[in-house]
């Protein structure tokens, strides 16, 4: 089986550290060189300790679901003869307590919108299979605790 890894960098700024008064900013590295500004969330960690333009865990947690239904769905698309144009997914995920009383992400929804090209287009009833086919196959979706709802944008 494959190992995925990244690393995780974050350095002191000269912050006194133990008053919580530090910058929560840090980078994230991946195996292809792409490096990606990480932060805690201004929603977790107020601003100036937060970076608002980085990428937070709960912001790459919804990411992650959204962009491997994608990846399915074209995948399966294309097996099933339809040509997707374009793909667009307004994803958002919810934080409240779950049924430990713990917060997590306890809902992630989708909201893919695809457009089709070519002389095979899909009805509604192929493009809600493709969606669920794609959910059943999402090695992320089936990796979490999380509800993962997908309504699909027509």
């Amino acid at each position: 089986m494959p190992t995925y890894s990244a690393t995780i960098l974050w350095q002191r700024s000269g912050a006194a550290f133990t008053d919580q008064r530090y910058s929560r900013a840090h980078v994230w590295q991946f195996d292809g060189g792409v490096e990606v500004p990480g932060s805690s969330s201004p929603h977790a960690v107020p601003l100036p300790y937060s970076n608002a333009q980085a990428v937070d865990p709960e912001e790459a947690f919804v990411a992650a679901l959204s962009s491997c239904h994608m990846l399915w769905f074209l995948h399966i698309a294309a097996q099933r003869g339809f040509v997707v144009e374009r793909y667009e997914d307004r994803a958002d995920g919810v934080m409240a307590k779950n049924a430990e009383g713990k917060l997590a992400m306890t809902r992630v929804t989708l909201r893919p919108r695809a457009e089709f090209a070519g002389e095979k287009r899909p009805e509604r009833e192929d493009i809600e299979d493709l969606h669920h086919a794609a959910h059943d196959e999402c090695f992320i979706a089936n990796s979490v605790k999380s509800e993962v709802r997908c309504e699909p944008v027509f």
